[in-house]
Parts: C-alpha cells; structure tokens; sequence
C-alpha cells in the first residue's frame, strides 16, 4: 500500500512538472520574405508586483523563425508576461527597421497549457495572436 502511494504521488508530481515546464513558445513569420524569421533574439520577462519586469530566459529563434522552449530554467505561474523581440539587426547588420524592438505582452491564466505567441512581422508593421 505505502510504495503504491508513493508510486502515485511521483506521478502526480512528473505529471505536474512536465505540465509547467516549456509552456511558453514563440514564433517570428516574416510576412515580406514568406519565411520564418531567423536568428532574432528573444527575451521572456514576468512582471513583478511593483509593475517592474525580471527577465526569465533569452533566446535565439532557429532556423524556421521558432523559439520551441525558453529552457528547464522557466517554470510557468499564472502571470502576465512579455516576450521583446530585437528586431535592431533583423535581416542584416545593417538594417534599420522601423520597428527596432516588439514587445508583446499576455496574460497566462492557466499555467498547465501551453501558450503559443507568435508575432508576425513586415517592414513597417506587426500583429500577433495566441496560436497552439
């Protein structure tokens, strides 16, 4: 009976970690070159209760413009967040985009979902969405 409480309680608890682990993901599409935005970096900020942003994790989007997991070090609470992306040298390094930095802020209700924010990006503008 003990080992069979024990058994369940582990998996209770993988279950809970797997669920909060990498819940976060992002994606760049460049609407203008009709591929995902390589190699922009990202950062995940959590917003504090006196209204500042503590950063969480940094990343890189890969080859096809995607960022699948801000690490084992994030583990996602019901919060509200910003992803920034640096757009400052998007395309080239010599770049100038009138757009030099998006942020985008969202709310996470129910930390054992996954939450999808891509920003979809042209010259001279951007949106965003929550996808799956």
């Amino acid at each position: 009976m003990r080992i069979a409480a024990l058994a369940a309680l582990s998996a209770t608890l993988l279950s809970a970690a797997s669920a909060s682990a990498e819940t976060i993901s992002t994606h760049v599409l460049d609407l203008a070159r009709g591929v995902g935005g390589r190699d922009v970096p990202v950062t995940l900020a959590i917003k504090q209760d006196d209204g500042g942003w503590r950063q969480l994790a940094t990343a890189r989007t890969d080859e096809n413009g995607r960022v699948r997991s801000f690490g084992d070090q994030v583990t996602t609470q019901a919060a509200t967040y910003k992803l920034t992306f640096d757009m400052s040298h998007y395309g080239d390094t010599d770049a100038q985009p009138f757009f030099p930095e998006i942020d985008v802020v969202f709310q996470v209700r129910d930390p054992s979902i996954h939450y999808h924010v891509p920003v979809v990006v042209s010259p001279y503008g951007y949106s965003t969405y929550r996808g799956n």
